[in-house]
């Protein structure tokens, strides 16, 4: 059995979702920057297409195809489509995230259903389509991203977001112990604050703002984000965050939980 390393980036080929803007594009980016060929996939065809151009402009290989996560066919495709192309897939990124905000005891099963089949089960379903492929060769990388939600409970106006989001955290720890040994590395993206398009993702039901709520932690560009990711992939690292203080506050958290909570109440006094 083989060893969790770092993997290195050029040479490799790379298929991501939700790439066609945001932390996702700029991924995609960074890794095509540092050697890599890259597969796009997104539901928006302009923007793989942009993303596509962009890469090839930078003399790197790339393709795109449109691609709904919920759809495990849809996935299967994006896996062939690289493999014909490519010959291999050496990294997967799980990207796709959606918002439901609302007041807890006012989201419907819809949000609650959509954001799950978005956000977490879309990995299962890659984990399915992708994750035979890297056993079989000994070697690769998982990227999950999560979010600063997946860590810390604030975010009581997104419970279903909240959820998946830690269930992201969860599946990606317990990913890496299995996947680790295999010679499979796994990060898990838990960004705090990000300039990207996310509004577009977001649903609002009832009288709730549509800025999700969030402590004050500093907001960073997505390419920062892509250039971390890429560190971390290159390092063999587990948790990727964009702002220190979301470890500090993690590190509270475990500490003295009920402290942390109480304080966390009376914060919204």
């Amino acid at each position: 059995m083989g060893v969790s390393k770092p993997l290195n980036l050029n040479g490799a080929v790379a298929v991501l979702t939700g790439a066609g803007s945001g932390i996702g594009r700029a991924t995609a980016e960074q890794f095509a920057q540092r050697g890599a060929s890259v597969v796009v996939s997104d539901l928006s065809e302009a923007r793989v297409g942009e993303v596509v151009e962009h890469i090839t402009a930078l003399g790197r290989p790339a393709l795109g195809l449109t691609v709904d996560v919920t759809v495990e066919a849809d996935l299967e495709r994006l896996r062939d489509v690289a493999l014909q192309h490519f010959g291999r897939i050496d990294l997967v990124m799980n990207n796709v995230g959606v918002l439901a905000i609302g007041a807890p005891e006012a989201l419907p099963d819809e949000a609650w259903a959509r954001t799950i089949d978005v956000n977490l089960f879309s990995i299962a379903r890659s984990n399915r389509v992708f994750l035979p492929g890297l056993i079989a060769q000994g070697s690769g990388h998982v990227v999950n991203t999560a979010s600063a939600s997946g860590l810390l409970g604030y975010g009581f106006d997104r419970l279903p977001y909240v959820a998946s989001k830690h269930a992201i955290v969860g599946l990606s720890e317990a990913l890496a112990t299995y996947l680790g040994p295999k010679g499979v590395g796994v990060t898990c993206l838990c960004p705090s604050g990000v300039i990207t398009n996310i509004l577009e993702g977001i649903t609002v039901y009832g009288d709730a703002a549509v800025t999700p709520r969030a402590p004050a932690y500093p907001i960073v560009a997505a390419e920062e984000v892509g250039k971390l990711t890429a560190d971390a992939v290159e390092a063999g690292r587990f948790l990727v965050v964009t702002a220190p203080e979301v470890q500090e506050a993690v590190l509270q958290r475990a500490r003295d939980i009920e402290a942390y909570i109480q304080a966390s109440i009376e914060a919204q006094g």
